[in-house]
């Protein structure tokens, strides 16, 4: 019996799409997918549909890296409101608790949030992705359970107060994975004494990118009328999802031995950690590590290289 063929083109690179709220990160990925006609797609970590912005979507080969940008750093903007907690800790989940703000001001505010910046512990909420005994804890949640979850350690690199406006306030996020905005927001509000959930949430950074390259859906379509090449074009390289490691230059020889699966000298290579390999020709070809006696090891290639 013969294979059937994968639908689609062959199509690499990296898209910033700006994902609009009300929409799920898969369902933003399969529509960009069906737009650029690719054969393979995927995304970098999910937003909730109520937030919106950065959501880089790898197609083709570029999926290789999307692991190393749902490990990096993210940015976000937050609106949260104090004197409620809902049940999934943003507005979509129903108020369960209401509380008044007594006391709360600008300055006992900015006072919380400085013991919420560097390394925190928290534990993840039950509407999320987490897997319990093999069941993602958004499922348990729908059917009313809630199991016990284990802490985990995440680091708030910046918290800034942008505004206060009762019983309303916004704040810059700039933390390391894994970190969740409607838990910090739940926390904040627990230590002020009035409760507090998420209203508005959009991502503006992941990683090296920023909000500055993102392209809305509206915008793909109306690039899509224009052909395949117009729609190409937003995409950016593979490697610039990898550009905090340095690149290690390889000659012909050394890029054949890494093709077949070989460690190689290479001469002034890093001493360790990930690099990113180049040809002679300065074509990315892949990602490789510094073993423990130098040599440069292949990890994961370009189909192409």
């Amino acid at each position: 019996m013969a294979r059937r063929r994968p639908k689609g083109r062959n199509v690499n690179g990296i898209l910033l799409l700006d994902k609009p709220t009300g929409l799920t990160s898969n369902k933003a990925l399969q529509i960009v997918k069906q737009l650029f006609k690719a054969r393979k797609a995927g995304h970098t970590g999910s937003l909730d549909p109520l937030a919106s912005g950065l959501l880089p979507i790898c197609l083709g080969e570029a999926t290789k890296v999307s692991g190393f940008l749902l490990d990096a750093d993210k940015h976000y903007r937050v609106r949260c409101k104090l004197g409620e907690k809902t049940a999934t800790g943003d507005a979509e989940g129903e108020v369960i608790e209401t509380r008044p703000l007594e006391g709360v001001d600008a300055a006992r505010l900015e006072s919380v949030l400085a013991a919420f910046r560097g390394p925190i512990e928290q534990i993840p909420p039950m509407y999320s992705a987490v897997k319990h005994q093999g069941q993602r804890l958004y499922k348990l949640a729908r059917e009313g359970v809630e199991v016990e979850r284990e802490p985990r350690t995440v680091v708030i690199h910046e918290l800034t107060l942008l505004a206060f406006e009762p019983p309303f306030f916004d704040i810059d996020v700039r933390c390391s994975k894994g970190t969740y905005v409607r838990t910090l927001a739940e926390d904040i509000g627990e230590q002020l004494g009035c409760g507090a959930h998420v209203t508005a949430l959009r991502r503006l950074g992941v990683g090296p990118y920023d909000d500055a390259g993102m392209v809305t859906l509206d915008a793909l379509k109306t690039l899509e009328e224009q052909g395949l090449a117009a729609l190409d074009a937003q995409l950016l390289p593979i490697e610039s999802a990898l550009t905090q490691w340095p690149d290690v230059q390889l000659n012909s020889d050394a890029a054949f031995y890494l093709r077949q699966g070989q460690a190689v000298q290479v001469p002034h290579a890093p001493t360790s950690g990930w690099v990113r390999l180049y040809e002679a020709d300065h074509r990315f070809i892949g990602m490789g590590q510094i073993l423990d006696d130098g040599r440069v090891a292949p990890k994961r290639l370009m189909a192409s290289a």
